[in-house]
């Protein structure tokens, strides 16, 4: 019997993607930002949530998708990548989905603009849909992870 993965989905430029759920910290509404110097233009900056200070990473900014306005239902994701944990904002965060971990197939290239190496493949849902599931250790590389935890502290 093939495994099911429960998955987050969110939207982001009129595209769903998917996240797995025991990644996912927390969803939370938009809140300010407060801007760090010297960051890379796609790291929005850094919130205090509940006490606890964390990155916040812009998804399209990260894929270079353009800027879109924030709007009333745009999300922070917050995720655990390897020990530290990152808010990732998304246009939407609309679903838990149980998804066939058979149906996830290779990501091509490039898929929406986004290259292949942010995407662990590409999920089919029935017979039309299609969900992108990231690559979270990819989204956020080593290099960056480092520079971001040499920022908190």
């Amino acid at each position: 019997m093939a495994e099911e993965i429960k998955v987050i989905v969110f939207g982001l430029a009129h595209e769903e993607y998917g996240i797995e759920v025991e990644k996912v910290r927390t969803i939370e509404r938009m809140m300010p930002i407060t801007r760090v110097p010297k960051t890379p233009a796609f790291i929005k900056g850094v919130i205090n949530l509940r006490g606890v200070v964390l990155p916040v990473i812009d998804l399209r900014g990260r894929f270079n998708l353009p800027e879109a306005e924030e709007t009333e239902s745009s999300r922070i994701i917050i995720v655990a990548v390897n020990d530290l944990e990152v808010g990732f904002i998304v246009d939407s965060a609309n679903d838990v989905i149980d998804i066939d971990a058979d149906s996830i197939d290779s990501p091509p290239e490039v898929v929406g603009g986004i290259k292949a190496k942010y995407l662990r493949g590409v999920a089919k849902i029935g017979d039309s849909r299609l969900l992108i599931m990231l690559n979270l250790s990819e989204v956020l590389n080593k290099s960056e992870i480092i520079q971001l935890e040499e920022q908190e502290v």
